[in-house]
């Protein structure tokens, strides 16, 4: 197999005058030349009503050594600490003008596993809302975290962990990843529990990740085979109802064979990504290009301004004085109309837009041009 794509590769990068300057992935040789493998069913499908719930919260980060909040353009921030103070028991004189430079206020986020006990951990992320130059080194005081519904589901609070780093002096500064934003590793704490109902009357409830109508009807087939009595059934392109045998008095046992059945995914719809930040192009296997002639060229315009002094000439009573004159350059680089030969594998395809010689940029316009004039059968997405 390996050998395969090694030899695909060699043959995509010999004979190109112009190589595309794109990073095509080892992924995508890999995907022409193996087959489809089996995939079990809790990795291309969930359980319905399985599924995690969204916190938020509020709170201060205190210890931060002079990167906090500037008081002065977050009030919110003082509002928040006198309330926090007087909660304490530290009543402050009305019209105290706090200047707060170890303070920050943030945001605090976590994700609720389903199933989730009071006492369980979680991890728990935190993001600066003011104006605070860091949060490296600050503790989080503790943060009710709440659900949809306006109930608290956590309690936080930790050392955050900033990955990033930063220096500064003279004016001059340096900083490396996010500082403003950082993780508290199991520093939230489950309080209330949500509940998680597992299928309705006697049904479950089989959810795919990616709506396909080939892969709901394999998944059918599947269990059906597994299980006797017909079970399964595929409602549509996204849902496969299985209805629990009455033998199975272990919902969990049963869950657990469900999930770990092995079901060949069908062939998905023929796709091309292109990321148009790094010109990174993705293509699966069901690409098809046919016949077709593309013209790649580019005209480039430049405007050279060329400042220049105007002197008079003796006994004129002139004036000295400054001019500009403007040169303006156009250029029209070669555009040659290149014949690009029908194409049924990713093989090919790839290697007739290497022989074009294209930039990111064009290879963008290129397939987009390809796919509106019908000889590119993909969908097309830029990223």
């Amino acid at each position: 197999m390996f050998s395969t794509a090694h030899s695909i590769m060699n043959r995509l990068m010999s004979g190109v005058a112009q190589p595309i300057n794109i990073l095509f992935t080892t992924l995508m040789v890999l995907m022409l030349s193996t087959p489809c493998y089996a995939e079990r069913i809790k990795d291309i499908a969930n359980i319905q009503g399985v599924r995690p719930n969204q916190l938020v919260g509020y709170g201060l980060v205190v210890g931060l050594d002079g990167t906090g909040d500037q008081t002065t353009q977050t009030p919110f921030t003082v509002q928040s600490l006198i309330t926090m103070m007087g909660q304490l028991g530290v009543n402050l004189p009305p019209g105290t003008s706090l200047q707060l430079k170890n303070v920050a206020a943030v945001a605090v986020t976590a994700e609720l596993p389903a199933f989730a006990q009071p006492g369980q951990r979680l991890d728990v992320v935190v993001g600066s809302i003011g104006n605070a130059k860091s949060l490296r080194g600050g503790t989080l005081l503790m943060t009710a975290l709440k659900g949809i519904d306006g109930q608290v589901y956590a309690l936080a609070q930790g050392n955050v962990v900033i990955g990033g780093s930063g220096a500064s002096s003279g004016g001059a500064s340096k900083q490396v990843n996010q500082l403003s934003a950082g993780r508290i590793s199991e520093g939230g704490t489950v309080e209330r529990v949500v509940p998680t109902k597992v299928g309705t009357n006697g049904i479950l409830h089989l959810e795919l990740h990616k709506t396909d109508f080939g892969t709901s009807q394999k998944i059918e087939e599947a269990i059906n085979k597994k299980f006797t009595g017909d079970i399964a059934r595929a409602v549509n392109g996204r849902t496969i109802d299985v209805r629990v045998p009455e033998a199975a008095d272990d919902l969990v046992k049963f869950i657990s064979e469900l999930e770990s059945l092995s079901v060949t995914p069908a062939q998905g719809s023929a796709r091309v990504v292109v990321n148009a930040r790094s010109g990174a192009v993705v293509m699966n296997q069901n690409v098809i290009l046919e016949p077709c002639a593309v013209a790649q060229g580019s005209l480039s315009v430049t405007i050279t301004p060329d400042p220049s002094v105007s002197q008079p000439n003796p006994l004129s009573n002139g004036v000295t004085a400054d001019t500009t004159k403007t040169n303006i350059d156009i250029k029209q680089e070669g555009g040659a109309l290149i014949s690009l030969k029908g194409g049924a594998t990713l093989n090919d395809v790839v290697r007739a837009l290497n022989t074009l010689g294209a930039t990111p940029g064009d290879l963008i316009s290129i397939l987009e041009a390809l796919r509106a004039s019908g000889a590119l059968h993909a969908n097309l997405e830029i990223i």
